[in-house]
C-alpha cells in the first residue's frame, strides 16, 4: 500500500516531521510518501495562503495517481482543497482537520484545539461546523506562534502550546486536546504525557484512516459532485492543470 502525505506548504523541515509521524503509526507494509509542492507558500496562515497553496497541491494529487498511490493525507490543518482533491483521486483523501475531530468526538464528549495564529481560528471554526462537530468542540484557540516558530529551537514552542493545552482542560472543559497544525505533530506524545488527557495529532488519525479505508477496499465516490472533473480548456499557466 502507498499513502502519499503532501504538506502543503514548501517547508521541507517540516514535510520530514509530518512523514516521521505519518510512519510511526502506518503499518509495516504501508509506504509513506512525504512531500511538498514544488510552488507555495513557505507556510499557511490564511485564506490567500490556503488557496496560493491548492495548485501545488493538487498537482501532487494528480501526481500520485500517476505514481499508483492509493490514498491521500492533506497534512495541514485548513484542509485546503480536500474536497478538489477527492474529485481527482480514486482512492481515499483525508483531511487531518476532519480526522483530528473526528477522532477526538470518539474519545471525549468535549474537545479544544489548540493552533497557531489568531487569523486561522475563524478557519479551523468554519471547519467544526462544515464536520458536524459543533456539539464537541469546546473552542479554538490560538498560542499566537506562527507555523515556522515551530521549527525553531528558540522560540519554546513546546511550553507556549502547553500552556494553551492547560488553559484550554481548565477553562474550556475538555477532555481531550486536537493539535490545530501538522507542524505540531512531533510534540504530540510528550503534551499527552504531560497533560494526561488525549491529545489528537491529526497526522498520525489521517494516516491510519486512511489506511483502514484501502484495507477496507474503499475508495472515493465517482458518483455526484466527487466525480472526476470535466474535461475542458485551462488557459495560461493552468494549462497543464487541465482534466
Amino acid at each position: 500500500m502507498k499513502i502519499k502525505v503532501i504538506n502543503p506548504n514548501t517547508t521541507w523541515s517540516m514535510t520530514r516531521t509530518i512523514g516521521e509521524a505519518a510512519r510511526a503509526v502506518a503499518s509495516a507494509d504501508v509506504e509513506i510518501l512525504a512531500v511538498s509542492p514544488e510552488h507555495g507558500p513557505a507556510s499557511i496562515e490564511g485564506h490567500y495562503d490556503e488557496a496560493m497553496a491548492c495548485i501545488g497541491l493538487l498537482d501532487e494529487i494528480r501526481k500520485g495517481e500517476q505514481e499508483g498511490c492509493d490514498a491521500y493525507v492533506i497534512a495541514c490543518f485548513g484542509d485546503p482543497g480536500l474536497d478538489a482533491a477527492r474529485e481527482l483521486a480514486r482512492g481515499p483523501v483525508i483531511g487531518v482537520a476532519e480526522a483530528a475531530m473526528r477522532n477526538a468526538c470518539y474519545l471525549a464528549t468535549g474537545f479544544s484545539v489548540v493552533t497557531t495564529l489568531q487569523r486561522t481560528v475563524i478557519i479551523a471554526e468554519h471547519l467544526v461546523h462544515k464536520y458536524g462537530v459543533s456539539s464537541h468542540c469546546r473552542k479554538v484557540r490560538a498560542s499566537e506562534l506562527a507555523v515556522l516558530e515551530l521549527e525553531d529551537p528558540q522560540s519554546n514552542a513546546y511550553k507556549t502550546i502547553w500552556d494553551e493545552c492547560r488553559r484550554a482542560l481548565d477553562e474550556d472543559g475538555s477532555g481531550a486536546i486536537v493539535l490545530g497544525c501538522a507542524g505540531m505533530a512531533d510534540l504530540c506524545n510528550r503534551l499527552q504525557q504531560a497533560l494526561g488527557v488525549p491529545v489528537i495529532d491529526g497526522v498520525a488519525a489521517a494516516t491510519i484512516m486512511a489506511e483502514g479505508l484501502v484495507r477496507a477496499s474503499l475508495q472515493t465516490s465517482k458518483r455526484g459532485d466527487y466525480a472526476f472533473p470535466l474535461p475542458k480548456t485551462y488557459a495560461g499557466m493552468l494549462s497543464a492543470m487541465q482534466p
